[in-house]
């Protein structure tokens, strides 16, 4: 389960870079609606921090992981609804690149965290509880 929650969490991290790719190719790539592959994205990107939390769950990564993957899936929640307040709060709207930042940065400390994690043995029994029985006679 180790190894599946830095696998899920490395992929997280490769998604944002190709979504933050996506938002490039909005700006500067000429057509109709060159922001909707981003924006689909974007919505999908939703279930990913649900995946990792459950993966970090099922990993026993430590209080901290697990809210750094609450965390991830807190500023995941927000970041679709910043680009709709550009009419009323710009200055809100304009943290959607600096969100986009946050998840990154999150998401690439959960990924190297769960990596150390998948890398660390898994502690032997204590050999206290596995004492041999002795013969009777």
């Amino acid at each position: 389960m180790r190894v599946a929650f830095a696998v899920v969490a490395w992929l997280f991290v490769a998604v944002i870079v190709v979504q933050v790719f996506l938002a490039g190719v909005g700006l500067f790539v000429g057509g109709t609606d060159t922001f909707s592959a981003h924006r689909a994205l974007g919505w999908m990107l939703h279930l990913a921090p649900i995946v990792v939390l459950l993966f970090a769950w099922g990993a026993h990564p430590g209080p901290t992981t697990m809210w750094l993957s609450g965390l991830l899936l807190l500023l995941v929640g927000i970041q679709p609804f910043l680009p709709s307040m550009r009419g009323d709060l710009p200055f809100v709207a304009a943290l959607h690149p600096v969100n986009a930042l946050a998840i990154f940065a999150v998401g690439l400390l959960i990924a190297r965290r769960a990596t150390v994690l998948a890398r660390t043995p898994i502690a032997a029994p204590e050999s206290s509880t596995l004492i041999p029985e002795t013969p009777r006679s």
